[in-house]
């Protein structure tokens, strides 16, 4: 079964439908790249995933192991490369709460992200730059 419906809407702009949830998601052409920028770019929505994925791995980590990563936040940055153009590194930057995690727990969430299902199906020509504040 499939897992999105993704429609060209014409000016460089996709609407993207998740087909479980039924959540859409519109994406526009990067103004770097010929487009208008007011949605979503294809490439910040691939990195985003790799963002995504290490929070909701990490997340499931710490409820079997009985702590939470309630009000963690990353940001990601795109670092794009030319000839051909792509998705050369992305920059991870993970900032947990203050809640004193041990050091077992810090190992656990640092295995997590570091092997995250998306961070694994990358090309190893992606660079994966990950920095974690505690």
């Amino acid at each position: 079964m499939a897992t999105l419906q993704t429609i060209y809407k014409g000016n460089l702009r996709t609407e993207v439908t998740h087909l479980q949830s039924g959540s859409v998601v519109i994406t526009d052409a990067p103004t770097d790249n010929h487009g208008k920028g007011e949605h979503i770019g294809p490439t910040d929505m691939f990195v985003a995933s790799l963002g995504s994925c290490m929070l909701t791995i990490m997340g499931i980590s710490a409820q079997n192991h009985g702590f939470n990563i309630d009000g963690t936040t990353l940001t990601t940055t795109k670092i794009m490369a030319d000839k051909p153009r792509r998705v050369a590194e992305i920059i991870i930057e993970l900032h947990f709460p203050p809640n004193n995690f041990s050091e077992k727990e810090r190992k656990i969430l640092e295995k997590c992200g570091d092997e995250c299902p998306v961070a694994q199906s990358l090309h190893p020509d992606v660079k994966q730059t990950i920095i974690y504040n505690w």
